[in-house]
Order: structure tokens, then C-alpha cells, then sequence
């Protein structure tokens, strides 16, 4: 029984997983042909777009039954929303105030963070080997994505926010899920429609002084429209599988195989928009950061690879997300 268990608890990561990374490399590869052959530069308008078409099928299912009636108190919602738009403002002001080298450096420090907030909140301890596979899988993604590296004070403190508010974000999405039960729908559900509509009251000012350009001025075609609709599409299966895959694994763990997704776009962008980035030490990077990946899965799914040394809010009560179990004891958690 136990086997059986496990094994269906495998195949739902899997298939977590591989959703996650399908819908995310699918919008970076279709976000980039937008702004890149179309000039749709305005990110955070965008992406409350994304939002407010994920508020519109949780409408929806909801209305058809598949999500069921949930608490969320006010306070709560209210951190998350100051977390996940601290942390889309902040990436958005990062790249554009940092060299390219800098912005890949403070995204790799997320996993860091993100180990020390499991460390203190949730008194998570981490065996060598764990930690050793994370450096690897850093050295490796580093190798293939830092290049020139410049940082001035004004880009220093917006990597900071963005990074900590990053991971404050996905640490809440865990946190949450555990403290009041709620699956990937139900807390989509709360925190998409307050997303959409602070973005979509924001958005539209900060990219003007992110970018000098109006929203309201861009010469939309049919073309870029369509991609427009196209990003918000796979949107939602991004927000979606992204609460999936933190709510059964951890944001530290999201975070080490999300790494897999900056392999997987170099690829991908390699042959979709050209081939001279791809060099020895790129290739290089890239098998570095495969190999610490496989480590890190096979080292924290031992026993004493990465435990909690004291249980959970809601005590040894096992959760479920979207029907799917998730683990909350020692030893069990990606």
C-alpha cells in the first residue's frame, strides 16, 4: 500500500512539475516574441492582464462547482498581494537597473533566502549533501547565465526587495496552503482578483516611467493582440501549476528545479532566435546544473536529507491540494 501510494505520489510531482515548466518556458518564449518583434514593453500591465484571466476562470469554476467555498482572512491576503507585487515591480525594476550578470546573480540568491526562511520559520534542517547538490545546481545555472556583472546602489536595493519579496511570496503560498487548507484553486481564487486589480491601477504608471511609453498609445495590431491573448492563456496554467508544485514541494525546492526552466528556455531560445550565445562554457553550465538537480532530488528524499525539526500548524493532519496528498512530515517533502 505504501508503494502504491508512493508511486502515485511520484507521478503527481511529475506531473506537476512538468505542467509548471511547460506553461512557464512557454510564456517566456511567447512574452519575449511580443516585446522583442512587437515592442509590448509594458510588463506589469501585462502581467496583471494574467492575473485578471485567472480571476475570470476561477469565476467561472466556481460558478461550475469544481471550487468549493474557502476562508482566507483579510490580513493574510493582504501580505501575500504586498509580497507577489513587491516582487513582480521589483524583478521589473532589477533587469532594468542592473546588468544582466547582477540580475542573474539576485535570482540565483533566491534559493539561498529561500533556505533561510525554511530554516527560521519552519526549523527545517538540511543534510550535507543537500546543501552540496543546491551549490552545484548555483555553480551550474551561474556558469551559464552570469556574464558581465556591474551593480550601482539603486539597482542594489531593488534586487534586494525583489528578491526577498520573491521569496516571501512563494514561501506564503506553502504557508498558506498548510495553515487554512485551501487548494491551488481556492487560493488562486482570493489572491488573483486583488493581484489584477492592484497591477492593473499601477501598472499602466510604472511601466510608462519604467519604459517613457504609454500603454494606452501602443499601436495594437491583430497580431500583437493575439499574443497578447496568448500570454495571458498560458498564464493561467503558470499561476496555477506554480501554486500546484510550492504547495507539494517547497519554495525551495520550486525554486532548485525552477532552475531547470532557465536551462530549458538558453535551449529553447538557441534555436528559436539564434545560436550565437551557445558556447563551451554555456554547455558546460548546463550539465553542471542537470547533474546538481538530480543530486539535490535524490539527497533530500533520503532520510535526514531535509527534515522539520518541529511539525507543522496544523499537527500531524495530512493536507490535500486539488485531490492530490501532500506530505507535512518529516522527511516526506521534496
Amino acid at each position: 500500500m505504501s508503494s502504491t501510494k508512493a508511486d502515485k505520489k511520484a507521478s503527481g510531482d511529475a506531473a506537476s512539475w512538468m505542467f509548471n515548466v511547460v506553461t512557464s518556458v512557454g510564456i517566456i518564449l511567447v512574452n519575449k516574441a511580443l516585446m522583442a518583434t512587437y515592442g509590448y514593453s509594458f510588463a506589469t500591465t501585462l502581467t496583471g492582464l494574467h492575473f485578471a484571466t485567472t480571476t475570470l476562470l476561477t469565476v467561472v469554476l466556481r460558478w461550475l462547482g469544481y471550487i468549493q467555498p474557502s476562508h482566507l482572512p483579510l490580513p493574510d491576503l493582504l501580505k501575500f498581494v504586498l509580497f507577489a507585487n513587491f516582487s513582480i515591480v521589483g524583478m521589473n525594476v532589477s533587469l532594468m537597473w542592473n546588468s544582466v550578470g547582477f540580475y542573474q546573480i539576485a535570482k540565483l540568491s533566491m534559493i539561498p533566502v529561500s533556505c533561510f526562511l525554511e530554516v527560521v520559520l519552519d526549523k527545517v534542517r538540511y543534510s550535507r549533501d543537500t546543501k552540496l547538490s543546491i551549490l552545484v545546481v548555483l555553480l551550474g545555472v551561474a556558469v551559464c547565465t552570469v556574464t558581465d556583472v556591474s551593480v550601482n546602489a539603486k539597482g542594489f536595493v531593488a534586487a534586494v526587495i525583489a528578491v526577498w519579496s520573491t521569496a516571501l511570496q512563494q514561501y506564503y503560498v506553502h504557508y498558506l496552503q498548510r495553515r487554512y487548507s485551501l487548494g491551488s484553486f481556492n487560493l488562486l481564487g482570493h489572491t488573483a482578483p486583488a493581484q489584477a486589480a492592484s497591477l492593473l491601477l499601477v501598472g499602466p504608471f510604472l511601466d510608462y516611467w519604467l519604459t517613457n511609453n504609454r500603454v494606452d498609445a501602443y499601436a495594437y495590431t491583430f497580431t500583437s493582440t493575439l499574443f497578447i491573448v496568448l500570454s495571458c492563456s498560458i498564464a493561467v496554467g503558470t499561476n496555477l501549476s506554480q501554486f500546484i508544485c510550492i504547495g507539494r514541494f517547497t519554495a525551495v525546492s520550486f525554486q532548485v528545479l525552477g532552475h531547470m526552466k532557465t536551462i530549458l528556455v538558453l535551449i529553447l531560445g538557441f534555436i528559436l532566435f539564434g545560436k550565437e550565445g551557445l558556447n563551451l562554457h554555456v554547455v558546460v553550465g548546463m550539465i553542471i546544473a542537470v547533474a546538481g538537480m538530480i543530486w539535490y532530488g535524490n539527497a533530500s528524499s533520503k532520510p535526514g536529507g531535509k527534515e522539520r525539526r518541529s511539525l507543522s500548524m496544523n499537527g500531524n493532519k495530512s493536507q490535500k491540494h486539488d485531490g492530490l496528498p501532500e506530505s507535512t512530515e518529516v522527511d516526506d517533502k521534496v
